[in-house]
């Protein structure tokens, strides 16, 4: 998989081993509870798609997708907050998804955090539709939060 370039200052590029260090960067400046490092490895290591977007040579986000049985699961997908409203998120889950169409997948699918409603507002807007909710899927300050299971027809 090849690098795309979007502007001469944006990049969509496969991660590597030594983007994992800004990647957690990314995923601790955005959430309250971050991925460790470790996992991020494991996902390179198992072969999911994991991508970084590269602005000015420096690691703004990042998204891991699994795809398989001709489904695809987008598992993580985050910009730094520093530079969200850009559209580089949209730009990075329209990457994914192409991905997963070439791969022959004909659905998608995402939890996000209920609270999440710039994440939710942007999966809506690229077709996605709840599907179910997760009751306390995700850690929350005071216990635990539930996930809005979206999906979406490739």
């Amino acid at each position: 998989m090849s690098a795309v370039a979007l502007d001469p200052d944006v990049t969509l590029r496969p991660m590597r081993d030594q983007d994992i260090e800004a990647v957690v960067g990314c995923e601790r400046a955005a959430y309250e509870f971050p991925w460790a490092a470790d996992i991020f490895s494991d996902c390179l290591r198992v072969g999911y798609n994991c991508w970084v977007v590269d602005l000015d040579r420096q690691v703004v986000g990042y998204g891991i997708m699994s795809v398989g049985a001709g489904e695809c699961h987008v598992l993580n997908l985050c910009i730094h907050p520093r530079w969200q409203g850009m559209g580089l998120g949209r730009l990075l889950l329209r990457r994914l998804l192409a991905l997963a169409r070439a791969k022959g997948t004909d659905t998608a699918f995402l939890e996000v955090r209920v609270s999440n409603h710039l994440a939710r507002a942007l999966y809506a807007s690229e077709g996605f539709c709840e599907i179910g909710v997760r009751r306390g899927y995700y850690p929350a300050r005071n216990g635990r939060e539930d996930a809005v299971v979206l999906a979406r027809a490739l």
